[in-house]
């Protein structure tokens, strides 16, 4: 067994599956583009989300990503994201990207353009990006079917699944009115996820089952609440990708109140991410160090956790095989 080390997570290869361009702007780059806009700040940029109410916060993810005005400055983004990703040891990550958040650029534009940003940074930086456009629970069904027939006209190689995200609690259930989105982009072959099972609580987790037929959910603890729902994430062989701080910075008082101890009990697969790593002031070596120092986990420990994130990856089988030959060669190392 080999002790987690911050030093060696960082050595090992890792992915990422539950973060969130938007919540990866540094505060320097938030000031540049700003400037260029004429725009003052909305908030000093020490302090600039407020954690304590989910609609402020989204609404200055809103104001953020609107100061980008180009596809120039969203491929600025892109590389930013693209350097702290390398920075980290993260070889793969599929992030998550709203464009309902992007209020200067339309999808078809800014889609694209991340992309092609994105294989540069494969071949600069050695990190494969995949991208996951997420609908806004607020958007009509018409909305959210147009993005997923352009997806699949697009047939962009790096656009790999769907998501919804936005504010549960104020949106209410919405399972019903994106459950043919999310059939057309079964039926495109795009895999499908679903953010739910945090401000929702479990009647969320059993609308993204049914209704949206996700085979991930992003966060999904409220599963906790019912013993029931837990017994079906283990049979339907789902992942949850798994935010331990930003849970305990809405959802929880403290991690000793989070139920990840009872999921894990319960054999519910997950993966450990960030979220919205600098809204949240972390990144994923933290966050998994963090993790290693509470729960008691070896480096084998949150190597498994990487394996579990290969397992429920929207990627193809030879993707998916170098990645697992890649972090147990560099798992067999530091042995």
């Amino acid at each position: 067994m080999t002790i987690a080390t911050v030093d060696a997570i960082r050595a090992l290869p890792k992915l990422e599956m539950h973060i969130h361009l938007e919540g990866t702007f540094d505060p320097q780059l938030v000031a540049r583009l700003a400037e260029a806009r004429g725009v003052p700040l909305q908030r000093p940029l020490d302090d600039l989300y407020d954690l304590s109410d989910i609609g402020a916060f989204l609404e200055t993810l809103d104001w953020v990503c609107s100061l980008v005005a180009s596809t120039e400055e969203a491929q600025m983004v892109a590389d930013n994201f693209g350097r702290r990703c390398r920075d980290e040891g993260i070889c793969y990550t599929e992030v998550i990207i709203n464009p309902t958040h992007w209020a200067g650029l339309r999808y078809q534009e800014l889609l694209p353009a991340l992309s092609a940003t994105f294989d540069a940074v494969e071949t600069d930086y050695g990190v494969d990006v995949r991208l996951l456009p997420s609908i806004l629970r607020q958007q009509s069904a018409q909305e959210a079917e147009e993005m997923v027939a352009w997806m699949g006209e697009r047939a962009a190689p790096r656009i790999v699944g769907l998501s919804v995200d936005g504010n549960e609690a104020a949106a209410g259930r919405t399972g019903e009115r994106f459950a043919r989105a999310y059939a057309m982009a079964r039926e495109l072959g795009f895999g499908v996820t679903a953010h739910a099972g945090e401000s929702s609580g479990a009647d969320g987790v059993r609308d993204a089952l049914d209704l949206l037929k996700v085979q991930r959910i992003d966060h999904g603890v409220r599963a906790a609440d019912e013993p029931e729902l837990l017994r079906r994430l283990v049979d339907e062989d789902i992942t949850l990708n798994v935010c331990l701080r930003s849970n305990c910075s809405i959802l929880y008082p403290s991690i000793e109140s989070h139920p990840f101890p009872q999921l894990l009990e319960a054999g519910v697969k997950m993966t450990l991410n960030t979220d919205d790593p600098v809204v949240l002031n972390t990144e994923l070596c933290d966050e998994l160090a963090w993790a290693a120092g509470i729960f008691d986990f070896t480096l084998e420990d949150i190597a498994a956790f990487q394996y579990r994130a290969v397992d429920s990856a929207f990627c193809d089988d030879t993707t998916r095989s170098a990645l697992r030959e890649r972090i147990g060669a560099a798992l067999a190392a530091m042995d």
